[in-house]
């Protein structure tokens, strides 16, 4: 009896315990069309004319069919803004008034197309392609492994304008994993030339996610393994590592990271996936605040805008990856970011 009683109280903790771990869920205000083979990664283009029309793409992999979907802010696929047939794209970004001429600009998409060992740019939201078929990345490399492309992020020089992408890898060494190029439009069409190669990799697992403060010049990445690393941008600021968030409150996989600025703070928004959660940090300290359930399974790709978008989204735009073959939207409001 007494074993019994034991079992049962035993049995009764571990229930508890469960149910005191559960988050509640903040529920999505739009849940988007699927997606024909594995969602990864979105990236949202603001229409600064239409708020209402502004787009979000996301990745869609496979290794002949992949793609990269357009969805309206009510989630629906708009067919003729998607690319496919791209073979496997992971992650996409998006950065705005990338000149072409002296008097010719355009906003700009750029993905990566792993099997292909290149990153692909397009201009949005006419969706024509401004790479003769692609950048080929990590060129030096004789280990196909890390020639195999997976996060990029954009970074807008506020002081020059000029614009470069931040390009991680299925593997990688331990100093360099990532690469920065330039984009570098003139008469003869546009390059991406080799700025420089940067960061730490722990040798845990691997770097995919990548989020840029254009504003404050620093990039983020997720050792996944490890921990969250701060660089500069400018490659003039130097290669040294400026600050690290480790991995304790993460369950497993730290991924996809995201950056919500506002007039007197920022958030670093990051996908704790093996855990469904998303875990809220101080952009200015590095400080943890809080944990939230947004309602997706192993999210890999998040992105985030503060800027409203209309009737539909007035407090921004909160974007991410669920593992069933779709995207979640919600209203940045429900996140109540400065709350603990």
């Amino acid at each position: 009896m007494r074993n019994l009683k034991i079992n049962i109280v035993f049995g009764l903790t571990v229930l508890l315990l469960g149910c005191v771990a559960k988050l509640p869920e903040i529920v999505a205000n739009v849940v988007t069309e699927k997606t024909p083979h594995d969602t990864d990664d979105p990236a949202i283009w603001i229409n600064n004319n239409n708020p209402d029309e502004s787009i979000v793409f996301g990745t869609d992999k496979d290794e002949v069919n992949g793609g990269v979907y357009a969805f309206n802010l009510d989630g629906k696929i708009i067919r003729e803004k998607s690319i496919t047939n791209i073979s496997y794209p992971n992650n996409v970004d998006i950065e705005y008034g990338f000149k072409l001429t002296d008097s010719t600009s355009t906003d700009i998409m750029v993905f990566s197309e792993r099997e292909k060992h290149q990153i692909r740019l397009f201009s949005v939201p006419d969706m024509t392609p401004l790479d003769n078929g692609g950048f080929k990345v990590f060129e030096e490399e004789t280990n196909i492994e890390m020639k195999r492309p997976m996060g990029v992020s954009f970074y807008k020089n506020p002081e020059t304008g000029k614009i470069s992408v931040f390009v991680s890898r299925k593997n990688g060494p331990t100093e360099g994993y990532l690469h920065q190029y330039e984009l570098v439009s003139d008469s003869l069409g546009i390059k991406a030339n080799l700025l420089r190669k940067v960061g730490t990799f722990s040798g845990q697992k691997e770097i995919e996610a990548i989020a840029v403060d254009d504003e404050s010049g620093f990039v983020y990445y997720s050792d996944e393994g490890f921990g969250i690393r701060k660089y500069h941008a400018n490659p003039e600021k130097g290669d040294t590592e400026i600050a690290f968030i480790g991995n304790e409150h993460f369950k497993d996989d730290i991924e996809g990271i995201a950056i919500a600025k506002y007039d007197d703070k920022g958030f670093l928004i990051v996908s704790n996936q093996q855990a469904h959660t998303f875990n809220i940090f101080s952009l200015e300290t590095n400080a943890f605040i809080k944990e939230l359930n947004l309602g997706t399974i192993e999210t890999d790709g998040c992105d985030v805008t503060t800027v409203p978008l209309g009737n539909k989204f007035p407090n921004g735009l909160f974007v991410s990856m669920n593992d069933e073959m779709d995207f979640f939207f919600h209203d940045l409001a429900k996140l109540n970011l400065e709350e603990k």
